[in-house]
């Protein structure tokens, strides 16, 4: 069986075990770039690089893939494919020119929906009820080529973002392995993507998880799932404290207390005598608060923690 040589650009969980399909599949990874971890990033996620060294795989962590010196160094290796797997930098079209048989990037979304960046955080936002995985060929504009595989996975109402995560990582791992078979053989089929059917989507900060109490309780609810942790974490001020509002659950059966979005503690219906802290939201409903990390009322909250065992 003729071997088929890749270069691959990977990071994070996708990362990690999209490298070892390749492997499973008998393609020879004769490269694989990737980053250095940073230093002001909480890594609660798997590494490429160790992955890499268990398989004795050459590692390189270039700041930029795409200058003439590593364009040369990968140019020597005249690789039959490149793959990128939730690797953060662009890859320029000289670069891509160099697979004989195709470049090609895995993205956490059913493409066309959510291109660009942390699709996973921006379909939970938006309260999407499912979400993927897609392979698809690269071309110099991000997310735009054609399609591969797909692989769908449910988003439930209350899933946060590093649930949904997992299930895409797992999303990711199922459409390689399928596909490499006739990836290899050169009869995997091509869908052009109807870019009207999705928008672009650019990062997120730590700010953008302020939240705005003329939200909805849903809306709320999502922007909190959507980075509640190992993601930054949705968070508010009061008298100049802040605090970070981690988890909540819808709570239909609560009637509201107050006019306006109020933060407040009620035992009154709790049998065990644990005091429930609730959100009282501007739409009449409530949210119950699973967790929540600050100071609030003078009384240290370091974690509430309620969510059911």
């Amino acid at each position: 069986m003729v071997s088929h040589k890749a270069i691959v650009f990977a990071y994070h969980n996708v990362g990690v075990r999209c490298l070892k399909v390749l492997l499973a599949g008998g393609v020879d990874v004769v490269l694989v770039v990737t980053h250095r971890d940073s230093p002001t990033e909480t890594i609660w996620f798997d590494s490429v690089a160790a992955t890499a060294a268990r398989y004795g795989i050459p590692t390189i962590t270039p700041d930029d893939p795409n200058t003439p010196e590593v364009l040369a160094q990968f140019a020597a290796i005249a690789p039959d494919f490149i793959f990128s797997f939730y690797y953060r930098l662009m890859l320029k079209p000289a670069l891509l020119n160099l697979a004989r048989h195709g470049a090609y990037n895995m993205h956490g979304s059913l493409l066309p929906k959510y291109r660009g960046r942390v699709p996973v955080n921006w379909a939970v936002l938006y309260g999407e009820t499912e979400t993927g995985a897609t392979l698809h060929r690269m071309v110099e504009k991000p997310d735009a080529g054609e399609i591969v595989a797909r692989q769908a996975v449910p988003i439930l109402p209350d899933d946060t973002a590093g649930e949904v995560f997992q299930k895409v990582t797992l999303a990711a791992e199922m459409a390689l392995h399928g596909v490499l078979p006739a990836l290899i053989a050169g009869t995997a089929p091509h869908v052009a993507q109807d870019l009207a059917q999705g928008s672009y989507f650019g990062g997120r900060k730590p700010e953008d998880g302020r939240i705005d109490w003329t939200k909805s309780s849903r809306e709320i609810h999502n922007l909190v799932r959507a980075v509640a942790p190992p993601y930054p974490g949705a968070f508010f001020d009061i008298d100049g404290r802040r605090l970070r509002l981690l988890g909540t659950l819808p709570a239909p059966a609560r009637a509201p207390r107050h006019a306006t979005p109020t933060l407040y503690r009620d035992s009154s219906n709790d049998a065990t005598a644990t005091t429930t802290a609730l959100i009282d939201c501007a739409d009449g409903r409530v949210l119950l608060v699973l967790e929540l990390d600050g100071e609030w009322d003078g009384v240290a909250t370091v974690l509430i923690n309620t969510r059911p065992a």
